[in-house]
């Protein structure tokens, strides 16, 4: 790759040999004067991950030096997410990166594409109109992505290859990208250079905490199941029902119980009616979308639901939300503003126990 393509893709593993090569170690980037430029667009790219979206720069390669601010600004980017160490960043920041080169990469051509997936171990063929990639390097990418576009039973497949137009393999590719930045955080950085990054971290943390603030990113204090939509309120009462549920439509529910605040075990005693109750099996379907793989799984969009048939009784919120956790938020911010001073009851059976 050119100098100015590893700028733009700097997780490829020939940035990271090249930044070596120039004897850039992470104590030089954190404190040399004349590496001021890369820390504060390093800065930049996290705060603006937090928002959702990396401005990637546009530069021509005469400007070798805007090119070696935009190359150095990723590892100090890493820098900083690892020393504040927050799960919600992490994943944030690397969804985000992702994001930005996937934008990039739609308007790659397609040996391009085919090279870097190489990077990534993905071996890729091209004919006239068409990428042809192994079933099993697919279902490696896809799998996370729940649109019923990306289920193998939806595609083309001839002699165990998957085929797939360009910008299809652009988006694989961004799930490659983002899992190996999640992968690769947080590194380890010693206190000391940590404590030398202090003013910008100190930005980085008050920008990350309004954000949570104001949508209550994974701070759900209380488990309170009558304000749950009505969605979950309908897949609760089919499973108490003894009615097996759709297998989209319990992920939907583990997920979402799951991110509110129920424990594993909780969960598994609500689906201990079911008709084909497999406790081991319950147990362990219920951690592995928890995260017990490294990975806690979010609930699907409402798009999805609908697309999936899961979408049940919705009412007139129901029309101005994207996503069941935001219903679930709003009624919770609601009932704070309505009733201020008044606790929430908890069952003598738990915290968390459905009622």
């Amino acid at each position: 790759m050119e100098n100015i393509e590893l700028a733009l893709y700097p997780f490829v593993s020939e940035a990271s040999r090249y930044v070596g090569s120039l004897g850039f170690s992470p104590d030089r980037l954190i404190t040399s004067r004349a590496l001021e430029s890369a820390r504060i667009r390093g800065t930049d790219r996290v705060i603006q991950s937090i928002a959702g979206n990396i401005e990637r720069p546009s530069f021509i390669a005469s400007d070798e030096g805007k090119v070696l601010t935009e190359l150095l600004s990723y590892p100090f980017a890493r820098i900083l997410v690892s020393c504040i160490n927050d799960q919600y960043l992490t994943r944030r920041y690397a969804l985000a990166e992702a994001k930005a080169s996937y934008e990039l990469l739609k308007k790659e051509n397609v040996d391009f594409l085919c090279g870097l997936g190489e990077d990534f171990s993905i071996t890729a063929t091209t004919d006239d109109t068409h990428l042809n990639l192994h079933f099993n390097d697919y279902l490696k990418l896809a799998s996370p992505l729940k649109e019923l576009e990306w289920k193998l039973v939806n595609r083309r497949m001839e002699h165990g290859h998957v085929c797939i137009a360009k910008e299809n393999y652009a988006r694989l590719l961004q799930e490659a990208i983002r899992n190996r930045i999640l992968n690769g955080l947080p590194i380890n950085i010693p206190p000391h250079m940590c404590e030398q990054c202090e003013d910008k971290l100190t930005v980085i943390r008050d920008i990350l905490q309004k954000q949570k603030d104001d949508y209550d990113i994974g701070e759900f204090r209380e488990v309170d199941n009558e304000l749950f939509p009505p969605c979950i309120i309908h897949a609760i009462g089919n499973v108490r029902n003894g009615i097996n549920l759709a297998h989209s439509m319990r992920f939907a529910m583990t997920s979402f119980l799951i991110t509110v605040g129920m424990s594993v075990n909780e969960i598994v005693d609500l689906f201990n009616v079911s008709p084909d109750f497999d406790e081991e099996k319950t147990r362990y379907q219920i951690e592995h979308i928890a995260g017990s793989s490294g990975n806690q799984y979010t609930p699907p969009s409402c798009s999805t639901m609908k697309t999936y048939g899961n979408c049940q009784g919705a009412d007139e919120l129901c029309k101005r939300i994207k996503h069941p956790l935001n219903y679930y938020r709003i009624k919770i911010r609601n009932k704070k503003r309505d009733e201020p001073k008044q606790t929430v009851k908890k069952d003598a059976g738990g915290p968390h126990q459905l009622r």
